[in-house]
């Protein structure tokens, strides 16, 4: 992966967990001024995030699969060799009522795994085919579980393009 791709798929990475609160600033995927999956998870509660909405899996099993599959592309960043064909990814998706207490750690623990996460994509390394799909398909699938995320609460909805617009009203009105 060279700098440029590393450092672009990291600024996305970014954007989606950490969001782009700043309207004037220049966003990819994120409508300007959204906060991001992990700010937008602080607003849920533990009740918020165990429930269930029409017999999909709760908001807190999308995460511990997040926070999951990041946890495992980490560790083979670090040098670990994973026996995929061994990962039980039934397992991410078993958490699905929360205490209070479990949803705090399951925030922490995604937390740290998204920052370790974007601290590797920024890192230079040489990948094959299908590790860069590794690399790569993890925008699109955090994309994919924030969007089911924002679907199930629309507590932890971000901004709209009609908000995004009235901003950019208002900065071209502030710069004139």
């Amino acid at each position: 992966m060279t700098s440029d791709l590393g450092n672009l798929v990291a600024t996305l990475m970014n954007e989606l967990v950490n969001g782009s609160p700043d309207p004037s600033a220049r966003t990819y995927i994120m409508n300007r001024g959204d906060i991001g999956l992990l700010a937008s998870l602080d607003r849920l509660s533990a009740a918020a995030a165990s429930a269930s909405h029409d017999g999909g899996p709760p908001i807190a099993a999308h995460v511990d699969h997040l926070r999951y599959g990041l946890s495992l592309l980490n560790k083979w960043a670090a040098g670990e060799t994973l026996r995929w064909q061994e990962i039980d990814w039934t397992a991410s998706w078993r958490k699905n009522v929360v205490s209070d207490a479990e949803w705090k750690t399951l925030r922490y623990e995604l937390r740290r795994e998204t920052s370790a996460w974007i601290d590797v994509l920024r890192t230079p390394r040489e990948l094959t085919e299908i590790e860069s799909g590794w690399v790569t398909g993890t925008i699109a699938h955090v994309a994919y579980h924030f969007g089911a995320i924002r679907q199930i609460d629309r507590a932890a909805r971000g901004p709209t393009a009609e908000d995004e617009a009235r901003a950019e009203e208002a900065l071209r009105k502030a710069e004139s």
